[in-house]
């Protein structure tokens, strides 16, 4: 987050905002400013990349699905924005010691002893590490003793609209995000990649929850879409995993997608709407 926080600093921050008595490198400064474009920007992601994938992916026939919950993208949008705000406060504390150099990130290529191949498996590490401590984070999350306290919120919602991506309980949704954040303190990472990483797990969260239930061939059996992710919304038990179907498989706890079986949520309200139509 540092190179945000420098361009900030540089275009808005010292300019216009801080007084000069306010050092750069104050830490309450950073932990304000920090706070600042980490609330911006998370709401930026969810609500434009959600806005853009509620009007453009999401099949809008699903609201007419009877586990649509009145009034449910108004409340998917409540959730999801104090969930962002709340969630910010223990973000930024990891985002400060980030900034504070105390992660494995680093800035120049060249210093990584493997250059652009350590890159490509890093993001790999990153992908398959934090797919795999998410699956227990949130299967964790299922347990009888957790769930009502936490979990239940995003579960209110069984046929989910890309606004369901962030409507969780502030901690759940931390703990569910935990592993992004600790990944570059036990392994390096190019900054710029994970900036880009950041915003394609959020811009990953928005997509399997747009109703959209396709993946192309044999990718249906590796990828854990919108089609798994319903179903684990519908059933509950089942497709805990956040981009693969992997754990999942070892954990037992995978489900081909009903979708896919022609019992989905389109095809319940196809149904609903071919009897009403007879009954005409």
């Amino acid at each position: 987050m540092d190179h945000v926080l420098n361009i900030a600093d540089y275009y808005v921050f010292t300019p216009y905002v801080y007084p000069t008595s306010w050092p750069e490198h104050w830490a309450v400064r950073q932990i304000i400013s920090l706070w600042v474009m980490t609330n911006l920007g998370a709401l930026l992601i969810y609500l434009g990349f959600g806005a853009l994938s509620f009007y453009y992916v999401f099949d809008h026939k699903l609201m007419k699905h009877p586990l649509f919950v009145k009034n449910q993208v108004r409340k998917e949008i409540q959730l999801g924005t104090v969930s962002i705000f709340w969630m910010s406060f223990p973000t930024v504390a990891l985002f400060f010691w980030e900034v504070r150099g105390h992660s494995k990130l680093y800035d120049d290529i060249s210093s990584s002893p493997l250059g652009w191949t350590g890159v490509f498996l890093s993001i790999t590490g990153f992908l398959f590490f934090t797919d795999m401590c998410i699956y227990w984070i949130h299967r964790w999350m299922h347990h009888k003793s957790i769930y009502k306290l936490l979990h239940k919120q995003h579960h209110i919602f069984k046929v989910p609209t890309p606004f369901a991506s962030h409507a969780f309980h502030p901690l759940d949704g931390f703990l569910q995000s935990l592993p992004y954040h600790v990944y570059p303190f036990i392994f390096p990472l190019h900054k710029v990649v994970y900036l880009s990483l950041f915003v394609f797990v959020n811009v990953w969260t928005i997509s399997i929850h747009d109703g959209d239930y396709r993946l192309p061939g044999h990718l249906i059996f590796f990828i854990n879409g919108a089609a798994h992710h319903v179903d684990h919304h519908l059933y509950f038990n089942y497709n805990y995993g956040q981009y693969f179907t992997l754990w999942d498989r070892l954990g037992g706890s995978y489900r081909h997608p009903s979708a896919l079986l022609g019992n989905g949520p389109h095809d319940h309200v196809r149904r609903l709407m071919a009897e009403a139509a007879r009954t005409q």
